[in-house]
C-alpha cells in the first residue's frame, strides 16, 4: 500500500516497519524542504538510494495525492502530504519520547569520581562530597555498579542504583548589598567573617561582586548565580550569597521554588 494509507493514524511502527515506508517519508520530507525546484539527484544523494528509487517513490507520491507535479522538476506538497508529514512524524516524536522515558530512562548512566581504583563491574558505594557524586569502592547506603573504570579522582559511569545517597541539604546564607544608588556597602570584615564558614561563595550583580573583592573575597559564582548557588545547596554544599538589593527578589524566588533553605541576614550582623 503507497501513502494513501489512513493519514489520520499517527502511530510510529507505520513509519517504521520496513525500510520502503522510512524511505517514502524520506522523500516527501525532502520534496518539501526543496519545492518548488526539486532535483531528485540531490534527494537520492541525502537519503543514499538510487535516482530510479526516488522517481519510483515520486511517482507513487503523485498518484496517492501527495505531491502535485508543477513541470519538469517542479514538486509541491499537497495539503493531504503535509498532514501525513506531520501525523507521521507527531508519531515518531512520541515514539522517540517513550523509548527515551521507559526505555533509556530504565538504564540510566550517570558518572561519579572514584575515590580510588575501581574496575568495570565493580559494585561501588555512592557518597555527595563536595556537592559531586562519588564511587566509593568500600561500598555505603546506596550502590551502584560501574560500567567503566578508572584510577582515583577520574570520572566513571555507574549505573543500577539501589539506596539513597544520604547527605543534608545545604543553606543558604543571604547578604543583601545595598544597590549604588541606596547607601555604602557594609564593612569588609564582616564579609570576610561569613565567608569563613561557607563551602561556596556566590555574587550577583556589581555591587557584590565589588564588596566581595573589597573583602579579598574570591567568589566561586559570578554568573548564573540564581541557579548555580539553588543546585550548590541541593548537593550539600552551605553557601554564602552575596547579592545586590535589585537582584534579591530573584535569587529568593528562585530559592523557594526549588525548596532550598536559606535566610537573609543584615549586612551589618556577625
Amino acid at each position: 500500500m503507497g501513502p494513501s494509507e489512513d493519514s489520520g493514524e499517527a502511530t510510529a511502527p507505520r513509519v517504521l516497519d520496513n525500510r520502503r515506508d522510512a524511505t517514502r517519508y524520506r522523500v516527501l520530507v525532502e520534496i518539501a524542504a526543496r519545492q518548488p525546484a526539486v532535483s531528485q539527484e540531490e534527494i537520492a544523494d541525502v537519503i543514499g538510494v538510487t535516482s530510479q528509487a526516488v522517481s519510483d517513490y515520486v511517482r507513487d507520491l503523485v498518484d496517492g495525492g501527495f505531491v502535485e507535479k508543477r513541470g519538469r522538476g517542479r514538486y509541491e506538497v499537497t495539503k493531504e502530504g503535509v498532514d501525513w508529514i506531520i501525523t507521521r512524524t507527531d508519531a515518531l516524536s512520541e515514539f522517540v519520547a517513550r523509548v527515551s522515558d521507559d526505555v533509556l530512562g530504565s538504564v540510566d548512566v550517570d558518572a561519579a569520581v572514584a575515590t580510588d581504583t575501581v574496575q568495570e563491574g565493580d559494585e561501588v558505594g555512592l557518597a555527595m562530597r563536595d556537592g559531586v557524586l562519588h564511587a566509593v569502592p568500600e561500598g555505603g547506603s546506596a550502590t551502584a555498579v560501574a560500567v567503566t573504570g578508572g584510577e582515583s579522582g577520574e570520572a566513571v559511569g555507574v549505573t543500577d542504583f539501589e539506596g539513597v545517597v544520604e547527605y543534608d541539604p545545604g543553606v543558604v546564607t543571604v547578604v543583601p548589598v545595598p544597590a549604588v544608588t541606596e547607601g555604602e556597602p557594609p564593612s569588609a570584615d564582616v564579609i570576610t567573617d561569613r565567608a569563613a564558614g561557607a563551602d561556596l561563595i556566590a555574587v550577583g550583580g556589581t555591587e557584590a561582586y565589588a564588596l566581595a573583592t573589597r573583602a579579598g573575597v574570591r567568589p566561586d559564582v559570578r554568573f548564573g548565580s540564581a541557579a548555580g548557588v539553588s543546585q550548590a545547596a541541593l548537593r550539600g554544599l552551605d553557601v554564602l550569597l552575596l547579592v545586590s538589593t535589585d537582584e534579591l527578589s530573584r535569587h529568593t524566588t528562585r530559592l523557594r521554588e526549588d525548596g532550598v533553605r536559606y535566610e537573609v541576614r543584615d549586612s551589618l550582623e556577625r
